[in-house]
Order: C-alpha cells, then sequence, then structure tokens
C-alpha cells in the first residue's frame, strides 16, 4: 500500500524501497501524531505504566519520557515496519509513583535530530495520598456553656490527593450540618450548633479521608453543658381523697446540670418537703426528688399544688403542678348571707352559695316547716344553682327559710331569714292634742314601716305663714318607728295644724296631721282708742261698742254699764257674738243714744273655763282728738325725713295729722298737713342738708286740736359729693386724600349754602322760644314757688288710702255749705302722689298782731305777707307731673281757706283746713289759684315746651 505524500514532499517518492528503475524514489515523512496509552493515575509508591507511540514516519523517530523537568529512564523502545510502509516507534515506561510527583506533567516525545523533528504527548500525573493533617477550632476545652448557647466548631485538613472529604460526628452519629470549603491545599468545614443538655459531655468528631485504603485521620472535641431540669413530675399513689384524709405527693425532676433542688406551693402558699436526694442520669446530669404532705380540705379542691425546681447556678425554674380533687359534701361558702332583704310587691332572690365534689347535687327549701315545691308554683321558682326566686314579695313572706343541699358524700342545710320592705303607713296620731299654756305636750305619731331609718319623719308646721320648727322652739325626736314633737312652755304661736310625714325612702310617703290647741284664758284685745266711742247723744244715732278676745276654750261673753250687768230683756241694747278660730268677738249695738242714760262706763267681760278679762269703754260725746303717740324717724335723707306715729283717739270723728317742725335760728316753727288725711308716716322733704331740726306731730278733727304730740330731734345727712363729668377722648385724626381743586370749590359753595339756611333756621327759632318764654314767666308769675313734701315713698295709693282721700274731700265739702268746684272721677295716681298745700307759719314768740284790718296779702299767693317775713317760706316741691292731670282733665280743688287774725286759719268749711272757735265774719273768698292759671295759660301753650317745663298742678 502506499502511504500518502507528505506535505513535505514535492516529488513523487515512495516510502518503500524501489523496485525498478522507472519506480519513485523514497522519500522523508514525520510523523503526525504521538499518543500514549494508559492510565497516569495511581497511588503513591506504586509503579504507573504508560505506552507511547507514533504514526508512521520515515525516517524512523526516537522517543523520549519527561516527568516534570526529568526525563525518565526507565523506558523500553521499539521501531517496527509499518503496514504500508515507514517504521512506527513504540515506548513502554514503567515508573514508581511518589506523591511529591503528583500534578507534574508526564511527557512523551518524539524527536529525529537530523532533520530537526520533535513532536510530544503530555498528561498530568496523579499520584493518591491520604490527608497529611486534621485539627478542629473549638472553645477553650474547660468552658461551660448554658443550654441554648450557639457554638462554632471548625474542622481543617491540609494535603492529601484527590482533595480530603469532611465529616462531623457526634458521639456515633454523623451529622450532615455544614458545608465543606475548600482553600489551596486546606479544606475546612464549619458547624454551628445550639448547644442543648444532649451536647453536655458530647464527643463532636471530625473525619477526613479521600477514598483511598489509608485510614481517615480524625479530630475530636468534648463539649460541657449546663442545663435546667429536662422535666418535673408529680405523682402519687391515692386515687381518691375526700375531706380530711392525707395525701402524700412525689417530685421527680428529670436530668439536670447542675443539681435542682426542689420548692412545694399550693397556690401561693408554700409548702414544707422533704428531700429525697439526687440520683445520676442521662446526659451527665443529676435527677432531684422530693415529698410533701397534706390533709385534704373542701378549700383545696380545684387547687394546684405546684413543685418548683430550681437550678441556683443557672437561676432557672421549672415547675409542675398537681389539681387537686377533693370529694367532699355540700358546703355553704363564708359568702352565704343570713338575711335578705326584699321590697314588697316585687320579686326577690335568696341565694345559694354552696358547693360541693361531685358538684351535683340536689336541693330543697321549707319555710315555717313546710316544703315549698317550686314545681308548678306561681311564685316560688327554683334557679340555677338552688337559689329559690319569690315573685309577688308581701309581709307574709317574712321570716326564716331553710335550704337542704345533698350529694353523693352528704348533705347539708342553712337558714336564711327574709326581710320585706314596704312603704310607711301611719297607724296612730292622736288628733286633736290640748295643752294649757306654758306646759309641755307631745304629738305622737306612730307608723307602720321597714326599714325604720333615722330621719323618717318629717315635721310641718301647717299655719298660714311658713314658719321652721326652729322658730317655733319646737323639739322631733324619733325611736324606731316612733316620732315624736315635744312642746315644752307651750305658746300661743305655737298652736296650730302640724303635719307628719313618714318616708323611709319607699314610695308614697305617709302624712297625717294633728292639730295642737293651747289652752289659754282670754285676752281681750286692747289699745290705743279701743276703750274710747264717741256718739252725739242727741238720740239720732246709734253706739257700737266692740269687744274682741282670744281664748281657748270658747269665750263667753257679758256687758256691764257702770259696773251693773245689763238688762239682756231691754229693748234698746242688742249684742252679736262670733267666733273665727281663737278669736272671739261681741258687739253691743245702743240705739238711740242719750247724753243723759247711756254716757256711762261700759264693761265687756271675757269668760272660759281657764279665767277671766275685761275692758272698760266710755261711751263719749264727740271731741277732738287724743294726740298721737311713738314718734319715731324711720330714715334720714340729706334733704328729707321720714316719720311714723301711732294715732290716738279720733274723738268720733275724722282725724287728720299736722307736722310741726323747726330749725335753730327760725323765728318761727313751720307746720305741714299730712295727706292722705289719716296716714301715720310721711316724708318730710326739701330739708337742709347737715341741720338739726325738732319734729312734732298733732291731731285734729272738726272739733278742734290735740294737744301737741310727742317730738324728736333728727339731724340730716351732709350733702353728697358730685361726681365729676366724664370726658370724652379725643378722636385721633386722620389725614384724607387731597381732593382736586374743582371739587374743593364745589363743596365750599354747598357748605355756605347750607351755613345760610341753618342761620335762617335758628332765627326762626329763637324768635319762637322767645315767645313760649313769654307765656312761661306769665305763667310762674300766676304761680307759688315749689319746694313741698313728698306724701309717699313712690307706692301707688291702695284702696283704702283712695277712699280716705274720697271722705276727706266729700267730707269738707259737705260741711262747708256750698258745691265743690270739681269732682275727683276714678283717681288713681299712676306713682307717687304730691300735691301742693300750703305752709302754715308760727308767729315768733312774743309777737303780737296789732292788725285790724288782716294781713296784707301777696300778690298771686293767697298768704299774708308776714309769713314771708325776713326769713323765706318754707315751700313745698311739685310732686306731679302735669301730664298725669291732663290725661284726667280738668281738676279742680278748693282753695286754701284765709288767714284770720292771728295766723290760724278760720272755721271756714270751704277750706282745707276748719278750725274752731272762729266765725265766718271777715272771711275772704276763696282764691281760685288753679282755676287763675288754667285761664291765664292759652290753649296748647305748653304743647312746644319741654316736660318739665310744661304747666303744673299746684
Amino acid at each position: 500500500m502506499m502511504a500518502a505524500p507528505s506535505p513535505m514532499c514535492h516529488t513523487r517518492c515512495t516510502l518503500g524501497p524501489a523496485r525498478s528503475s522507472s519506480a519513485p524514489r523514497p522519500c522523508s515523512v514525520l510523523p503526525t501524531e504521538v499518543s500514549i496509552l494508559g492510565s497516569s493515575s495511581t497511588p503513591e509508591n506504586k509503579q504507573i505504566s504508560l505506552s507511547c507511540s507514533t504514526t508512521p514516519s520515515n525516517p524512523p523517530v526516537q522517543l523520549r519520557w519527561w516527568l516534570g523537568w526529568r526525563e525518565l529512564t526507565t523506558t523500553e523502545v521499539t521501531v517496527t515496519e509499518a503496514a504500508h510502509g515507514g517504521t512506527v516507534t513504540v515506548s513502554n515506561l514503567t515508573h514508581m509513583a511518589r506523591r511529591e510527583e503528583n500534578g507534574l506533567p508526564l511527557t512523551c516525545e518524539a524527536f529525529n535530530e537530523v532533520v530537526l523533528f520533535t513532536r510530544s504527548a503530555s498528561l498530568s500525573l496523579s499520584v493518591q495520598y491520604p490527608p497529611q493533617k486534621v485539627w478542629i477550632e473549638a472553645p477553650p476545652p474547660d468552658s461551660r456553656f448554658r443550654a441554648g448557647t450557639k457554638v462554632r466548631l471548625t474542622c481543617f485538613a491540609s494535603g492529601g490527593n484527590p482533595a480530603p472529604r469532611l465529616i462531623w460526628i457526634k458521639d456515633t452519629k454523623s451529622l450532615k450540618e455544614g458545608t465543606q470549603v475548600a482553600s489551596g491545599k486546606i479544606v475546612s468545614k464549619e458547624l454551628i450548633l445550639t448547644t442543648s443538655p444532649s451536647d453536655n459531655l458530647a464527643i463532636y468528631r471530625c473525619n477526613a479521608s479521600n477514598g483511598s485504603k489509608s485510614p481517615a485521620l480524625t479530630a475530636q472535641t468534648r463539649l460541657f453543658v449546663q442545663f435546667s431540669p429536662i422535666d418535673v413530675k408529680i405523682t402519687t399513689m391515692a386515687k381518691e381523697v375526700r375531706r380530711g384524709q392525707t395525701l402524700t405527693l412525689t417530685c421527680i425532676t428529670g436530668s439536670s446540670n447542675p443539681f435542682a433542688t426542689l420548692a412545694w406551693f399550693k397556690d401561693t402558699e408554700k409548702l414544707k418537703g422533704v428531700d429525697l436526694g439526687q440520683k445520676p442520669a442521662e446526659f451527665g446530669g443529676l435527677s432531684s426528688s422530693g415529698k410533701v404532705t397534706l390533709v385534704a380540705s373542701s378549700s383545696d379542691n380545684g387547687q394546684r399544688v405546684t413543685c418548683q425546681a430550681y437550678s441556683s447556678v443557672l437561676a432557672e425554674t421549672v415547675n409542675t403542678f398537681y389539681k387537686l380533687n377533693i370529694l367532699y359534701p355540700p358546703e355553704f361558702s363564708s359568702e352565704q348571707p343570713s338575711m335578705v332583704q326584699g321590697v314588697e310587691h316585687g320579686a326577690v332572690e335568696l341565694p345559694l352559695h354552696v358547693s360541693a365534689n361531685p358538684p351535683e347535687m340536689s336541693c330543697s327549701w321549707s319555710f315555717r316547716g313546710k316544703v315549698l315545691k317550686p314545681e308548678g308554683s306561681p311564685r316560688h321558682h327554683l334557679q340555677a344553682g338552688g337559689s329559690l326566686a319569690i315573685w309577688n314579695v308581701s309581709r307574709a313572706d317574712v321570716g326564716q327559710y331553710r335550704a337542704r343541699c345533698q350529694n353523693p358524700e352528704g348533705q347539708n342545710e342553712t337558714h336564711l331569714h327574709l326581710d320585706v320592705h314596704y312603704a310607711p303607713s301611719i297607724r296612730s296620731l292622736r288628733d286633736p292634742v290640748y295643752v294649757d299654756l306654758g306646759a309641755t305636750a307631745e304629738l305622737v305619731c306612730i307608723a307602720d314601716a321597714n326599714p325604720t331609718p333615722v330621719g323618717m319623719f318629717q315635721w310641718t308646721w301647717l299655719g298660714a305663714e311658713e314658719r321652721s320648727l326652729e322658730e317655733l322652739e319646737l323639739e322631733p325626736e324619733a325611736v324606731g318607728a316612733v316620732g315624736r314633737l315635744r312642746i315644752q312652755g307651750a305658746r300661743r304661736a305655737q298652736a296650730g295644724l302640724y303635719e307628719c310625714r313618714v318616708d323611709n325612702g319607699l314610695p308614697p310617703p305617709a302624712r297625717g296631721s294633728a292639730r295642737l290647741i293651747v289652752r289659754f284664758k282670754p285676752e281681750i284685745e286692747k289699745g290705743m282708742g279701743l276703750g274710747k266711742v264717741a256718739m252725739p247723744g242727741d238720740r239720732s244715732s246709734p253706739a257700737v261698742l266692740q269687744c274682741h278676745a282670744q281664748g281657748v276654750p270658747s269665750v263667753q261673753f257679758s256687758w256691764a254699764k257702770n259696773g251693773a250687768a245689763l238688762d239682756p230683756d231691754n229693748p234698746r241694747y242688742t249684742e252679736h257674738t262670733w267666733h273665727e278660730g281663737t278669736w272671739h268677738s261681741s258687739t253691743l249695738t245702743i240705739a238711740n243714744v242719750s247724753a243723759a242714760h247711756d254716757y256711762a262706763t261700759f264693761t265687756c267681760r271675757a269668760s272660759n273655763a281657764l279665767g277671766t278679762d275685761r275692758l272698760d269703754i266710755q261711751l263719749l260725746s264727740t271731741s277732738s282728738p287724743d294726740p298721737p303717740t311713738g314718734l319715731k324717724v324711720v330714715s334720714i335723707t340729706h334733704n328729707s325725713a321720714t316719720l311714723e306715729w301711732i294715732p290716738g283717739f279720733d274723738g268720733g270723728l275724722p282725724q287728720r295729722f299736722r307736722i310741726r317742725y323747726r330749725w335753730p335760728g327760725a323765728p318761727s316753727a313751720l307746720y305741714m298737713d299730712v295727706f292722705p288725711a289719716q296716714t301715720p308716716a310721711f316724708t318730710l322733704t326739701g330739708l337742709s342738708p347737715d341741720t338739726p331740726y325738732s319734729i312734732g306731730v298733732s291731731a285734729h278733727n272738726a272739733l278742734g286740736e290735740s294737744a301737741q304730740g310727742p317730738s324728736v330731734t333728727v339731724t340730716t345727712a351732709e350733702l353728697p359729693l358730685e361726681e365729676p363729668p366724664v370726658v370724652d377722648p379725643e378722636v385721633p385724626r386722620t389725614e384724607g386724600p387731597v381732593l382736586p381743586p374743582a371739587l374743593v370749590g364745589g363743596l365750599s359753595a354747598l357748605g355756605a349754602l347750607l351755613l345760610l339756611s341753618n342761620a335762617t333756621l335758628l332765627a326762626c327759632l329763637f324768635r319762637r322760644r322767645q315767645a313760649q318764654a313769654g307765656v312761661r314767666e306769665e305763667a310762674k308769675k300766676r304761680r307759688k314757688p315749689s319746694a313741698g313734701n313728698d306724701y309717699s315713698l313712690g307706692e301707688a295709693v291702695n284702696p283704702a288710702a283712695w277712699q280716705t282721700l274720697l271722705d276727706s274731700y266729700s267730707e269738707r265739702s259737705a260741711s262747708s255749705g256750698g258745691s265743690s268746684m270739681g269732682t275727683w272721677p276714678g283717681y288713681m295716681p299712676g306713682r307717687e302722689y304730691r300735691p301742693r298745700l300750703p305752709p302754715h307759719p308760727e308767729r315768733a314768740e312774743g309777737e303780737t298782731d296789732t292788725s285790724t284790718t288782716g294781713p296784707v296779702a301777696v300778690p298771686d299767693s293767697g298768704f299774708p305777707a308776714r309769713w314771708l317775713g325776713p326769713l323765706a317760706p318754707h315751700e313745698y316741691e311739685d310732686v306731679m307731673e302735669p301730664g298725669i292731670y291732663e290725661e284726667l282733665g280738668a281738676l279742680h280743688l278748693q282753695a286754701p281757706a284765709p288767714l284770720c287774725p292771728g295766723a290760724l286759719p278760720c272755721q271756714d268749711y270751704t277750706g282745707a283746713y276748719p278750725w274752731r272757735g272762729q266765725s265766718l265774719a271777715g272771711s275772704e273768698d276763696p282764691l281760685r289759684i288753679y282755676n287763675q292759671v288754667a285761664d291765664m295759660l292759652p290753649p296748647g301753650a305748653d304743647e312746644g315746651l319741654p316736660f318739665e317745663l310744661k304747666g303744673e298742678l299746684v
């Protein structure tokens, strides 16, 4: 076979010998491939056999082996003819492998020095050998770890081909945790573990091997772990425990390192136990044991007995408990009530706080020896737990109830008392209750109520006025269901109707009333003017004598004349008696009073079982009044004084009062008539500030004047200071915007026009005001100056005062013999009424009246000029706006009486003050002051004036 021509051969030739001259000549062919046969991996110290061959070549090539840079000589080379020409070289190598040769390149080189040819093939020598070293990085051998601590263990191995495999082994068990990591010729495997009781004294071993037949290299470490008891158990030999029996409990702990101490507890109560010592246990620890003995009671049922194992080194506790199951018959707890309260007509539950073990039990109730059967009962119902519910409770349910309960261990019973509360009612309240004046009595109120709290009784006086028990000086007291109101030193003011109210908190409260009657002897009403009666003795009028007395029991009246009892059959004497409460009245009417027969002393005698009282009443002829008494000053200001007094006997005719007052330095006293006429109070005004005044009061009627009554001396207050006027603060000026000149000129013209029109208007108003001023001046000349007195304190005249006004006015009109100038139809002042009355000055001491023609009158005043001597007269104020009188229409009053010589008013019944002892001769005609003012004022003259300047009633 012809070989393929070599690329290096450029001529046709053959690889074999020449056969003829015409055959191609041989040419040079180099091997195209060098190959190595056999395995390059072998254990150390073992021979390795490899074969290296080339492809056919011409000329033949030589082969040699290299191990790294070292030539190997342990070879055997053969050269053989190829099948198609050329030669094939084969070299067989036998070599003893060493571990240091691991990884060196093993090269087979084909070369021919003649043709400078070389070609090679290489592979890496792999020498298998075991690891050289294994070690573990771990905590120091004397380290102690608490269970649950994380510990890191790392295993390292160096050398070995192939790389060794690391395996962690705990005692005899391989661990799969960790990942092997290679770094150069060193491999490592880390084990992170959380210590547990089983790690105590455990050996952790690391094995390193690479599959060679050599034994694995190993390294190990030991851990010391401290741990609390693995578990705690309580055991007992008793299957059932009954009340009163002895129970022994045994506690055994699991292994712990170090050993634990035991303690016993029953709930929070510490028990005294017995220590049974320690025994070796698993994981190199110790087991502790102990026992406790207790006497079972029913209160222990369901409680827990705890065994606590405590490690002082670790400060850790492990415990377990045993739940007591104590068998006992029914028992009632300390919270079981002995009394239950309910409200009448409501529902109440009788509770049972009972326990038993076994808990299944039956209970029954009995009341007054009779067993209650709640089944089908409309009022008694057995509740869960054995309680008894009673509906529509009544007072009949009050009493002792017995509850009996039983279970397989036995039976027990308890008693409950039911107390029913109900609203109060009054069982007894004596009415009336009599007591003598100054004696002691009790109002006793007996109630039926439950409960009876303190303060259940409340006493109230049911008189017309509200008065407390403290004001009445009464002492209430109560004990249980009995309330008392004690009256010591009974007084008449304490008599009346009293209410006993009983309220125990349950509605409705009970009420009852009792009347306290204070018995006292008759007391006839006596006072100023009650001992006199004045009537004309011309047989034309009857006289009525009145006698009013208080007394209990009822008062009987009898009348006597000059000490002799009246004949009840005499038709001239009529007696009428009536009773109203404790007041008793008797009137004796004497017909056709005769001065000769009836002017005498009549005696009214009032009698009852406790005594007698009498009143002498003088029947007299009409006369001048008695002087007032009890004059006192009520209030004082800088210009006024308010007075009060007690009227005296009026002499049988309507009386009026007159105030007399004087100040130091005054030449004479001034008088002021009180209006309304019979009012026993008056406010004197127009006084000077800080000035002493001597003031007295007297009375007069149609027959004359009384003696001067008592007088008082008062000093008016100082004039109050006036408050300074309030000045408004100035408003700050603000600059406005500048206006255009054209606008300024227009506004100026408009302002001038407005000023001109205002001036014209003011001139018209000024002329009109001058005209009105003239009218006013003319009116003032017709009027008297005002500086008068107030006749009231701003109150409206009541109906009695109004009737007094009408009676006084009509009497004066009738007694004058003439007709009045007007009437007072329906007059009722809207506020205080202050009419103008004339002053009556008194002559200075030592002054004599030598005038025979009468005093000189002051124009338009109606009074003599000498009244207005060196001192100005004390005048009277204008007391009412004219508007009121204008609304009522024209009011024409009588003018004051003219004054006669002696400065006393004449007895002219057309005047305001009739006096006794003067004749009508020489009296002046009444001055029509009011009509003059009315006539001189033109119609509508007041319409344009201010209110305070309008015409007034003077």
